[in-house]
């Protein structure tokens, strides 16, 4: 009987630590996902950043360079940059790391 208390705590512990998270962090991508717009400007999971243009099934076109598109699957965007962030993004500095020279 105690192994089997023990064994229903830790259950509950591992539900609680890893399961609910996680499915709150997909909840929270999927709504993000689901309210990409055209025109956004979002990071992909692979490092770039673009324009949405055009929203498909599974596929978004990225806009990332003048006349430069490419598509890319919903799930592979990592954020939205919010506008006022958008400045501060240039070709040649990394925001996190700063100017490479």
């Amino acid at each position: 009987m105690d192994f089997l208390i023990i064994l229903l705590f830790g259950f509950a512990i591992m539900w609680l630590l890893i399961v609910m998270p996680q499915r709150r962090r997909q909840r929270a991508h999927q709504e993000l996902v689901g309210n990409l717009r055209p025109g956004d400007y979002v990071l992909t999971v692979g490092g770039m950043y673009g324009t949405v243009n055009e929203i498909g099934e599974d596929d978004i076109g990225l806009e990332v360079s003048p006349d430069v598109e490419v598509r890319v699957a919903k799930r592979s965007v990592a954020s939205v940059v919010p506008p006022d962030q958008i400045e501060e993004i240039e070709i040649g500095e990394d925001p996190i790391v700063g100017d490479r020279g």
